[in-house]
């Protein structure tokens, strides 16, 4: 996790904001419970597969590695690259996934001798590096296996996370990935089960109001007022 170092009293009351979004969210939706999956390992084979596509494409992909019976790090380490891509088409870029679902599975068995348990036995910001080392394995996509197939307290930065912040003025255009994680993690309590909750809330707010175009009005975060800008 890095980022740009804040005074405590800074940090305190962007917590405090960050909070306040948080309940009128948290009320608004309720319960997400994401993410929808069988397995940890299902949520490593769909963070990967989320990549530039959405959701619905991937359920339908994973439903398909279901039906071949592979959805198993022992089942896609045989399966062959061409079957495997054939398998996850509908998820898009599927010859790239396919590459990137091998290099990971033989991480996997390079590293914890293709336990998915065995994986997050250790340090999470080592476990983090290593992740961000396989081919095609970015940030957003390391810190989703974290912390919804490890149960890791990382928080998930994508384009919502980062839409939203950016239109409260808790963010510059600009803030890098750290930054935005730093924000969260330095702010609020490190727990894993408000990470999820709220990267989720995050996700269903920016589907449906913040999207490109502004949906302010009828958005459940208009009843608050902007973060006063420095």
């Amino acid at each position: 996790m890095t980022g740009n170092p804040r005074s405590n009293d800074e940090h305190h009351t962007i917590g405090f904001y960050l909070q306040q979004i948080y309940n009128v969210l948290n009320g608004y939706f309720g319960e997400l419970h994401w993410w929808p999956a069988d397995t940890p390992f299902e949520v490593i084979v769909g963070a990967i597969l989320t990549q530039n596509t959405a959701w619905r494409n991937v359920a339908t992909a994973i439903e398909k590695l279901k039906e071949a019976e592979i959805l198993t790090p022992e089942g896609l380490s045989r399966v062959e690259i061409d079957t495997l891509a054939a398998l996850i088409r509908p998820s898009g870029y599927y010859h790239v996934k396919a590459r990137r679902l091998k290099a990971f599975i033989r991480y996997l068995h390079a590293e914890h001798n293709g336990s998915v348990e065995n994986l997050f036995h250790g340090d999470i910001w080592q476990t983090r590096e290593k992740l961000l080392h396989i081919n095609g394995i970015g940030e957003e996509t390391a810190d989703s296996i974290l912390l919804y197939a490890g149960g890791k307290p990382v928080f998930v930065v994508d384009a919502y996370t980062r839409r939203i912040l950016e239109r409260h003025n808790l963010i510059k255009e600009k803030a890098g990935y750290g930054e935005i994680q730093s924000l969260f993690m330095t702010s609020m309590p490190q727990n894993a089960a408000l990470y999820n909750q709220y990267h989720a809330l995050l996700v269903n707010t920016g589907k449906m109001f913040c999207m490109k175009k502004k949906f302010c009005g009828v958005c459940p975060l208009s009843e608050l007022t902007a973060y006063p800008l420095p």
